[in-house]
């Protein structure tokens, strides 16, 4: 049944006494007091906590995926006071064949998405191939610089681990102090015309030290997407968001820097300790905090942490009293501690898109919050544990004596001593009457003694079910006396074609929709010129717009093309055959079929059977004509061997950085 808001649904107001002078977007009055702060903070509110109610409802089974992940040993309160009077009893222990189905299947998609460039482009006619090329070469500078494989590499840990992994692409310029050398006066630089050298002096200034893409990551247990819509659908949904815990200092920065997008932060000030949101439910209901799988809210009384609620929603101005428009148009919305909006802007990107983009490879098209792989083998990680547990218990239960005993016979104080090399000395009444019938020991079974071959059939079940079997892992189980490289390479074939399903999803749900704002983003807000090295797969086609060039300076201008995404099919390198394109390529440069010699590209070929074979650059090996060394030689790009020596002045070294 579906949650109703009712009236008594309402955010905590703020009732502070600060009156701060704020210059608020489009003359909006968004002082915490003002009617229409209260209007947009109850609306957006009402949707935290819509969608609040849904997702909680996956945190236990999130929590046991946590757990399973993190926990080596599954301590309960009752257990853990048996475990203090006795270090020898037995405890829970966790077999870690989650995790390690986690890292197998976690190692494939690094292997398949994670290889540079990680999002490529194709112009769409003939005109737009060298705008595109020059597009993703910059495009790979950000991720470079941004390090954005690590933001995917926990989006993909995510979708694995927890059913989806959700991201936001956005838009940064970082600022900051840069050291130049200038001038020192106007008498410096007239001597410096009759001297031909100029005395200069080192200065700061700020100046933009990065402009680019950047990948923000969302905790699923802080996602806040329109329960309305499936998990992959995030753009139909009417909104989507999600918590982040920073500062207050940090957010004061942001609010300097943020050109009016930021406001309402002085506001905080009154607050002591850590600001929470009431729906950060990663504190208390996530398995990550400690080693037990409980958590706590971090407080501090010299630092104070703050919950913010970023929010994309599809809105009508008029019904929010935010214009008289009446056509649907998206916003981004600040909440600090359930109470204060910080941030109310309009989008106004081109691509028209929620910033977010969702990996989730097991989804069934239907469900908000899909079933993750390692969920769908819990059952089995739980018997597995048992089976471990049961079969220690056991062994420790062999190992400890255990005794029937006479206690007219022997003094029962003497047995119980527990240091070795004991004395057990025999009551006076039993003195000469021998000591056979005193102590017996009891025969103990183990009945658990099939469980670790049970184990085994039980690792083999759940890396059937995940998709990572032995043959993905590296291991090869003999399943005769001789095994034959055909056998292997079909055992590894269908396993790989299991995992390039998920790989295939995650391409079409995340990755392209990442690829295509970070282009779209690119040509509509970029500033500054970027230098690129000409590389890649069209890289011939470039050269010859920009001939006897290693490098080329890219202006924003030049990024305006139409372009499409490149898909990955999910494969990784022993994804194909290499044997198979060997011999294709053999046949091609002995053959004396013209039909083929015209059809198909040769030196494609080559640098794509190169690649398979495990070649990271094919393109530093190319030779290149003598007259496009002379070009670029004399274009300033290219200077001989015997000439690149220089003598290196400290203002020398104070150009733009940042390029890779």
């Amino acid at each position: 049944m579906p949650t109703i808001i009712t009236s008594n649904v309402a955010p905590t107001r703020y009732t502070g006494s600060a009156n701060i002078d704020y210059r608020y977007p489009d003359g909006f009055d968004l002082r915490p007091t003002s009617e229409l702060h209260n209007l947009i903070l109850t609306k957006l509110y009402y949707r935290m906590f819509e969608s609040s109610q849904e997702m909680q409802k996956r945190y236990p089974a999130w929590k046991k995926i946590d757990q399973v992940l993190t926990a080596y040993v599954d301590v309960k309160d009752a257990e853990q006071a048996i475990k203090d009077a006795d270090d020898r009893k037995p405890v829970a222990v966790v077999v870690p064949i989650s995790y390690a189905t986690l890292e197998v299947l976690l190692t494939y998609f690094t292997s398949v998405f994670l290889e540079t460039p990680y999002f490529k482009y194709e112009g769409v006619d003939a005109n737009d191939v060298v705008p595109a090329q020059l597009l993703e070469k910059v495009i790979e500078l950000q991720c470079l610089r941004k390090k954005v494989g690590l933001n995917l590499h926990t989006m993909f840990r995510d979708s694995l681990a927890y059913g989806f992994g959700a991201v936001s692409p956005l838009w940064t310029t970082d600022r900051a102090m840069k050291t130049v050398y200038k001038e020192e006066s106007f008498l410096s630089s007239l001597f410096s015309s009759f001297t031909g050298r100029g005395t200069k002096q080192r200065t700061q200034e700020e100046s933009i030290v990065y402009e680019g893409n950047m990948l923000k990551n969302i905790d699923p247990y802080r996602y806040l997407p329109d329960p309305s819509v499936p998990i992959h659908e995030t753009q139909s949904g009417e909104y989507v968001g999600w918590i982040e815990t920073t500062s207050y200092i940090k957010m004061l920065n942001m609010e300097l820097y943020s050109r009016g997008d930021i406001f309402n932060v002085k506001y905080l000030a009154e607050s002591q300790g850590g600001m929470y949101s009431q729906f950060n439910k990663s504190i208390s209901d996530s398995g990550r905090g400690t080693k037990w799988g409980t958590g706590q809210a971090y407080n501090s009384s010299e630092t104070r942490p703050l919950d913010v609620t970023w929010m994309y929603v599809d809105l009508i101005p008029k019904e929010w009293k935010l214009g008289n428009s009446e056509s649907p148009e998206k916003w981004l919305f600040g909440v600090a501690y359930d109470k204060i909006i910080i941030s109310a802007k309009r989008l106004g990107l081109d691509h028209n898109m929620f910033p977010v983009a969702v990996s989730a490879p097991d989804f069934d098209g239907h469900s908000v919050t899909p079933i993750s792989k390692l969920e769908l083998v819990y059952g089995l990680q739980h018997a597995l544990n048992w089976l471990f547990d049961s079969h220690i218990a056991n062994v420790r239960k062999s190992l400890n004596d255990m005794l029937i005993v006479d206690p007219s016979l022997i003094n029962i104080n003497d047995l119980k001593d527990p240091e070795p090399g004991k004395l057990i000395r025999m009551r006076r009444a039993a003195w000469g009457r021998g000591v056979e019938n005193a102590v017996k020991q009891l025969r103990v079974d183990d009945v658990t003694k099939g469980h670790i071959s049970d184990s085994s059939n039980l690792m083999d079940i759940i890396a059937q079910i995940a998709g990572s079997v032995d043959s993905i892992q590296g291991v090869i189980r003999k399943t005769a006396e001789r095994i034959t490289a055909e056998e292997v390479r079909g055992t590894r074939s269908s396993a790989i074609s299991r995992l390039a399903r998920a790989a295939k999803v995650t391409s079409m749900q995340a990755m392209f929709d990442i690829g295509y704002m970070f282009a779209s983003h690119t040509q509509q807000l970029a500033t500054q010129e970027q230098w690129v090295r000409i590389t890649g797969d069209w890289e011939s086609e470039v050269r010859k717009a920009f001939p006897g060039q290693d490098r080329v300076k890219v202006t924003p201008e030049q990024l305006s093309a139409s372009y499409d995404m490149v898909m990955r099919d999910g494969t990784t390198q022993g994804g194909e055959y290499v044997e198979v394109w060997t011999d294709i390529l053999k046949t091609l440069l002995t053959t004396t079929n013209p039909a083929l010699a015209q059809t198909f590209d040769v030196p494609r070929i080559f640098a794509h059977v190169a690649r398979l074979t495990g070649a990271k650059d094919i393109s530093q090996f190319i030779v290149r004509p003598q007259g496009q060394i002379d070009q670029g030689v004399q274009a300033g790009n290219l200077v001989p061997a015997r000439q690149a020596g220089v003598n290196v002045e400290p203002g020398m070294m104070s150009g733009g950085g940042g390029n890779v």
